[in-house]
C-alpha cells in the first residue's frame, strides 16, 4: 500500500484557522449578514462565522477542513490544500512509523564549506545568470547545505534559498535538489519555517513579480537581466498567497503586482485566485505574465537549446468556448419561446430523472447536456426580457460574452451531486423571487437578472464537467480497445 500525504500539524491548524465568509467568496459564493453570522445563498441552511461553519437543517457543523470536505466533495488532502492555497504536505509512508515526527523549531541546515555544486547544478543544468547566484550568495539569502544521512554514511547537499523577515533574520528555507543523476531529492521547505517570508528581493520599483519557486524567480531574472534590482520578486513555494501578502505589507510603495506563475492548470487557477485576493485588499493594477513553455525555466531551457516541457492549457478553459458557442446556437433557436422561465423549468424537471444519486443515468449524456443548454438559455432568454423591460436592451452575444468571461476555472470545484444541487438552490431561489406578488421596481428585476445569470453559469460549469468526464470515458475505452488488441 502507498503511503499518505501528511500535513504537519502546523499546517492543519493553519488551514482550521481560514475565514470560511473570506475562502467562499474567493470561491464566487454569495453570502448575507445573519446576525452575527453569515447565511450561504447557495445553501441557505448552512451558516459561517470565522473559521466554524454549522449546517441547521441537519444539526451538524465543524471547522474549515471538514467544511471543504463535505461541501467541495474533497479528500483530506485535497481540502488541506485547497485551504493553504496549494501548499501541498509530503508523502509518508504510514507502515514506517506508527505517527508522524514531532514538529521541530526553525533552524537552517548546516552549510557546506563551499557552493561549487550549487553553481555548477544553476548555471550548467538550469542556465541562470552567474551574477544573479552571486548577488543572492551574498545576500546570505542563497548557499549550498552539506548534511548527512542518518547513518552518517553519505552526505547530502542541496541548494537552500533563505527567506528573511524585514530585520534580516532567516525565517525560511526552501531545499532544492542538485543532483541531476538517477531519482534525487526533489526539494521542500524547511521545517518550522514561516510561509509569510519566502525567497525574495526587495527594490525601489513600483511592481512586485510573484513566482511559484525561487528557481523561476532567477530563470526569469536572467530572462529580463535589465536594472533587474530595481524590481521586487517573491517565490511562493507554491501557490499560497502569504509570501506576496508579507511583502506588499511590508513595502507600501509595492503597487503593482506581476502573476508569473507556471502555464498549467494549477498555475492558471492560482492566477485567477490571486487576483480576487489582490483585488480584495485593493491591488487593482494586477497583470498575469505567463511563460511561452511550462515554466520561466523551461523558456530559459529553449533558449539555450534544451527541448522544454510544453506547457499545459486548462482543460476547462478549452471546452469554454465550445459550450459558449452551443448556447449561442441554442439561445437564438429558442429566441421566440413565450415563456422562457417555464421553458427552463421543464428542462430541469427533465434533468432531474436523468441523474440519479449524483451519477449520469448511463448513456444519457448527450440528454443532460441538451437540458442544460434548455435552461441556460431560458435563464438568458428571461433575463434579456427583463433588461428589455427596465429600458436596457442587451443582445444574446453580449449575454453570453459576460458569462464566458465570468467563469474562472479556480471557483468551478466539485462533483456532479454537488453541481446538482447547485442547481436545485438556483431553480428554487429563483421561483421565490419569479412568484413574489406585487410590481417589481428597478432593484428586483435586477436581483432576478443575477439570479437568471448565476444559474446560467452553474449550468454551463456542469456542461464543462459532464464534457470532460465523457472525454475521460472515451480515452479509457480506446485505452482498453488497443490493450485487448495488443494481447490478441
Amino acid at each position: 500500500m502507498s503511503g499518505y500525504i501528511h500535513f504537519t500539524d502546523e499546517q492543519k491548524r493553519r488551514a482550521n484557522s481560514v475565514d470560511l465568509v473570506d475562502f467562499l467568496r474567493r470561491q464566487g459564493e454569495q453570502l448575507t449578514r445573519s446576525g452575527r453570522e453569515w447565511r450561504w445563498k447557495r445553501h441557505d441552511s448552512v451558516t459561517v462565522r470565522g473559521n466554524q461553519w454549522f449546517r441547521h437543517s441537519r444539526k451538524e457543523g465543524g471547522l474549515a477542513i471538514d467544511f471543504v470536505q463535505e461541501f467541495y466533495d474533497l479528500s483530506f488532502p485535497e481540502a488541506v490544500t485547497l485551504l493553504l492555497g496549494g501548499e501541498g504536505g509530503v508523502e509518508w509512508n504510514q507502515f514506517a512509523k506508527s505517527a508522524p515526527p514531532p514538529r521541530k523549531p526553525f533552524t537552517l541546515p548546516k552549510a557546506s564549506n563551499d557552493m561549487r555544486r550549487v553553481y555548477a547544478y544553476l548555471i550548467k543544468q538550469r542556465f541562470i545568470e552567474r551574477e544573479a547566484i552571486t548577488h543572492f550568495a551574498k545576500e546570505k539569502m542563497l548557499y549550498e547545505s552539506c548534511e548527512l544521512s542518518k547513518d552518517k554514511s553519505k552526505e547530502y547537499h542541496n541548494a537552500v534559498f533563505v527567506g528573511c523577515d524585514e530585520k534580516g533574520v532567516p525565517k525560511h528555507a526552501h531545499k532544492r535538489g542538485i543532483y541531476t543523476m538517477g531519482v534525487g531529492y526533489r526539494g521542500g521547505n524547511v521545517e518550522g519555517s514561516d510561509p509569510g517570508y519566502s525567497f525574495h528581493h526587495s527594490g525601489a520599483n513600483d511592481t512586485l513579480y510573484v513566482f511559484e519557486a525561487p528557481i523561476d524567480m532567477l530563470s526569469f531574472i536572467t530572462l529580463y537581466p535589465e536594472d533587474w534590482k530595481q524590481n521586487s520578486y517573491v517565490a511562493l513555494d507554491g501557490v499560497a498567497e502569504h509570501a506576496m501578502l508579507r511583502q506588499l505589507e511590508l513595502n507600501p510603495h509595492l503597487q503593482k503586482v506581476a502573476l508569473c506563475l507556471d502555464h498549467d492548470e494549477a498555475g492558471i487557477e492560482a492566477a485567477g485566485r490571486l487576483t480576487e485576493i489582490l483585488h480584495a485588499r485593493g491591488y487593482m493594477n494586477v497583470s498575469v505574465r505567463r511563460p511561452e513553455y511550462k515554466d520561466w525555466n523551461e523558456d530559459l531551457k529553449a533558449k539555450n537549446g534544451v527541448t522544454p516541457i510544453p506547457a499545459q492549457e486548462h482543460l476547462k478553459l478549452e471546452v469554454l468556448p465550445e459550450v459558449c458557442k452551443a448556447l449561442l446556437e441554442a439561445c437564438t433557436s429558442l429566441k421566440s419561446t413565450h415563456n422562457p422561465h417555464d421553458m427552463l423549468l421543464e428542462h430541469y424537471e427533465k434533468l432531474k430523472s436523468l441523474i440519479t444519486n449524483g451519477k449520469l443515468v448511463q448513456g444519457k449524456e448527450s440528454a443532460v447536456t441538451e437540458h442544460l443548454e434548455g435552461m441556460a438559455a431560458g435563464a438568458l432568454l428571461a433575463a434579456q426580457r427583463q433588461y428589455r423591460q427596465m429600458g436596457r436592451p442587451v443582445t444574446l452575444e453580449r449575454l453570453i460574452g459576460e458569462l464566458r468571461d465570468s467563469y474562472r476555472p479556480h471557483q468551478d470545484r466539485g462533483r456532479l451531486r454537488s453541481r446538482v444541487d447547485d442547481l436545485r438552490q438556483d431553480i428554487a431561489c429563483l421561483n421565490k423571487q419569479y412568484h413574489t406578488p406585487g410590481i417589481r421596481g428597478p432593484e428586483d428585476k435586477q436581483n432576478l437578472i443575477a439570479s437568471y445569470f448565476c444559474l446560467a453559469l452553474n449550468c454551463v460549469r456542469t456542461e464543462i464537467f459532464v464534457a470532460l468526464e465523457m472525454q475521460k470515458q472515451s480515452e479509457v475505452q480506446i485505452k482498453a480497445t488497443q490493450n485487448f488488441n495488443m494481447t490478441m
